[in-house]
């Protein structure tokens, strides 16, 4: 399953902060962000996804996120 995500994260070293906290959750998980992209795209691919959750971590780091369909 792969979710994409609209963000606000704007560099490089926040990316990695993300990734790291968001792969504690989801460990075997693929996740990368484009932020060459005007929406800063975040991708997750994992077997099981709560966009709720993710939401929730990027925001209690001070990011935006939703869910793009």
């Amino acid at each position: 399953m792969i979710e994409v995500f609209k963000t606000n994260v704007q560099e490089e070293s926040q990316c990695n902060i993300i990734i790291e906290k968001l792969l504690e959750h989801y460990p075997n998980s693929l996740i990368n962000f484009d932020l060459e992209d005007c929406d800063k795209i975040l991708r997750i691919h994992a077997t099981a996804i709560s966009n709720t959750k993710i939401i929730d971590i990027l925001n209690s780091h001070g990011y935006l996120c939703e869910a793009l369909p």
